[in-house]
This record gives C-alpha cells, sequence and structure tokens, in this order.
C-alpha cells in the first residue's frame, strides 16, 4: 500500500521539489495550495509533475480547514513547508508573517494531534533563527537570535514542534535549512535576482541589477538536495532536530562573480548598482552551518557544489528569455 504524503507550500520553491521526490518513491502525494481561483502551478509544471500531485484546497491559518484535510486525508507524512518566506517583506507584513509561519504550525501539530496522530511531521526551520550569532559555523546546540520578523515566526514553529514531540509523542522533527536555490526560487530572493538579471542582460534586455548588501555571506545550496534531508528525517525512528546545509560559504560578491562568469562576462561591476532601499532594517551578516549531525544520523549530504547551483539557474533563466 502506498505511503500518504501531505506536502504544505506547493506553489513555492520547496513543495514541488520535495513532491517530485516523493512520487519518484512511489509516495501518493497530496499538495495544499490556497483558495484562489486560479492558482500559480508553474514551478510544478517546470518539474513536469502538475498532473501527478492531488491537488487540494485549504488555508494554513484555518484551523478547522487543517483538521478536515487530516481527517480525510489521513496522511502518514505531513510537510509544513507553507511560509510567508520572503524575509524582507516580514517587516512590513509581520502580523501575516505570524499567522502563516507560527500560527499555521500549531494550527498543523493540533490537527495531528486530534485527528492522526501517527502522521509524521516535518517543519521547516530556517538557518535565520541564528541571527548574528557569533559563531563561525552554526549547529544544533548554537543559540538563537533571530534578527527579523520571519525569524521570530520560525522561532515559535520551532519551539512548538518540539513542545508537541515532548508533550504529546507525536513524531515531529525540525529541520533547520539554511539557505537553498534552484531555478525556481522566487525572483525577489537574492539569488534568482541576480541570476535572472544576469539572464536578461547576456539576452540584451536590461544593463543593471539594483541590490542591497553586497558583503552578506550566506551557505548556498540546492533546493533539490535539501528535499532529500526533509524525507529521512521523518524515516527515522525517533524524531530530532537536524541543520541541513553545505558546510561552505559565500558571499553576494561571489554569487556575482560566478553568475557573470557563467555568460563570459568578467566586469560585473559596471552592472550592479546598490541601494539601501534593498538593505533589511537589521541586518544578518554571515551564516555557515555545520551539517555533521545530518551525515552522521541520516546518512545525508549534499550533492551541488555551489559553482553547479549558480549555473544552472542562469542557465535555465536565459532559457526563459530565448524560447
Amino acid at each position: 500500500m502506498k505511503k500518504i504524503a501531505f506536502v504544505l507550500g506547493m506553489t513555492g520553491q520547496d513543495g514541488p521539489y520535495l513532491s517530485k521526490f516523493l512520487l519518484e518513491k512511489d509516495y501518493t502525494v497530496y499538495g495544499l495550495v490556497k483558495r484562489y481561483s486560479n492558482p500559480n502551478l508553474a514551478n510544478l509544471k517546470f518539474l513536469g509533475i502538475e498532473n501527478d500531485v492531488e491537488l487540494v484546497t485549504g488555508d494554513i491559518t484555518d484551523d478547522n480547514c487543517l483538521n478536515h484535510l487530516i481527517k480525510s486525508i489521513k496522511p502518514d507524512e505531513y510537510y509544513n513547508l507553507a511560509a510567508q518566506s520572503f524575509v524582507g517583506a516580514s517587516w512590513d507584513l509581520n502580523k501575516t508573517t505570524s499567522e502563516i509561519n507560527a500560527l499555521g504550525a500549531l494550527n498543523s501539530l493540533n490537527a495531528i494531534k486530534l485527528h492522526n496522530p501517527n502522521t509524521r511531521y516535518y517543519q521547516a526551520g530556517t538557518s535565520e533563527l541564528f541571527g548574528n550569532s557569533g559563531n563561525d559555523m552554526q549547529d544544533e546546540d548554537t543559540p538563537f537570535q533571530p534578527r527579523s520578523p520571519y525569524a521570530v515566526s520560525k522561532l515559535y514553529a520551532h519551539w512548538m514542534t518540539i513542545n508537541f514531540r515532548e508533550s504529546f509523542s507525536i513524531h515531529a522533527s525540525n529541520g533547520i535549512l539554511f539557505n537553498h536555490e534552484s531555478p525556481i526560487r522566487g525572483k525577489e530572493f537574492v539569488t534568482r535576482k541576480i541570476t535572472d538579471g544576469v539572464a536578461q542582460i547576456k539576452c540584451g534586455l536590461s544593463d543593471k541589477i539594483i541590490l542591497g548588501n553586497l558583503d552578506a555571506k550566506r551557505d548556498w545550496g540546492f533546493a533539490g538536495d535539501f528535499v532529500e534531508a526533509m524525507w529521512l528525517m521523518l524515516q527515522q525512528d525517533e524524531p530530532d532536530d537536524y541543520v541541513v546545509s553545505t558546510g561552505t560559504q559565500n558571499s553576494i560578491h561571489d554569487l556575482l562573480n560566478l553568475a557573470f562568469q557563467s555568460v563570459d562576462i568578467n566586469d560585473w561591476e559596471k552592472y550592479v548598482e546598490t541601494s539601501p532601499a534593498f538593505k533589511r532594517p537589521a541586518e544578518l551578516h554571515s551564516l555557515c552551518g555545520n551539517n555533521a549531525k545530518a551525515k552522521r544520523v541520516l546518512g545525508w549530504e549534499p550533492k551541488t557544489s555551489f559553482k553547479e547551483l549558480v549555473s544552472m539557474m542562469v542557465e535555465e533563466d536565459i532559457k526563459r528569455y530565448t524560447k
């Protein structure tokens, strides 16, 4: 009998990649989409799975909705990837961010506890929890110092997941994922903003990219690699929390270098401008994850290098403009 997975966040980046991974493992995959008359399924179509996922409409902020869906679907695995995930917008959208990211997780956990307590639960965490920790590398024991409303909302979800695990013996795990990108990352994120901008410049459609802080340093990996770690967490006998990262760090400067080099442009500085409008009210300067626990316990490690990731994203963006 096929396992049933319920994946939230189907119109984002991670939901489609995870769904593709699960379908390849012969799961029946249900995906939650908001109650729009015409939901954006472009990312599912990009991965060729738009007809393979059972889409259900609903809202993670509606606890009655989730109660009904858990009772009817009875999933073996529940992946909460739903979020207002753009950090920069979370200052202006702090209430919406909190309702989706924090209370959405609580609604999910309550629905599982009440209606299908054997469901295994995955909570999508974030390296933004660590803030400016002062550590060269962050692991599961690094103190949290959230620097944005987004990170604060995710901190609530993180600890609520632990609380339900310890209070009600639910198999609930947190994935503390460092930055992970792909060709279907939203254009509001700096990685895709850069690769899309480079593609436009290469195709003669633009002559500049306007960015914020070029000195920020992050640990970037490929979303297609990271979703495997999510699944592995729910295959363990005991639930736990894991940092998922590449263990390597690059700056925005490095990203720009690689993106422009991939289209044979070496003097990228003349195409890039900075603006205070794209800087955060509270900046997060440096993140790099120690993935030793994920390697040791889950047997997981990233497969795609940073250079390969950037080249892949630029290549796909160029294809979009040359079709």
